[in-house]
């Protein structure tokens, strides 16, 4: 029981924290919502590849791989795998077969949204 508790502070506390840091990032800069997000897949790719991402993965579970620089370590993570198998062409197709569930799930419940319910023009 305690360690199921651990657990959930934990990946609530990293999950949190890079949550707050994009809403300071949001509020005290002049960067635009779609900037930070590229900044964060961008920031995945490179903790990622010199090897300070995984560590946090292993430590915070889905605290570190739900939040967009889950996304970019699992797209890193994806090519390199990919090239190890295929060789150069996996730097080509490692990063959408790593991440083509979460692509697909996206898309299906945005066109679910869409169905579901009318926008409505802002006034």
């Amino acid at each position: 029981m305690g360690a199921a508790i651990w657990m959930y502070l934990k990946v609530f506390l990293v999950g949190g924290l890079l949550c707050v840091l994009g809403e300071v990032l949001i509020l005290k800069t002049k960067f635009t919502p779609a900037r930070i997000l590229v900044a964060y897949i961008t920031a995945g790719v490179f903790l990622s590849a010199v090897g300070l991402y995984g560590p946090l993965v292993s430590f915070a579970g889905a605290g570190a791989t739900v939040p967009l620089t889950g996304f970019g370590h699992a797209l890193a993570q994806g090519v390199l795998h990919a090239v190890q198998e295929n060789g150069i062409l996996g730097a080509f197709t490692g990063g959408l077969t790593a991440t083509a569930g979460g692509i697909t799930a996206a898309i299906f419940f945005g066109f679910i949204a869409a169905v579901l319910f009318r926008p409505k023009p802002k006034t």
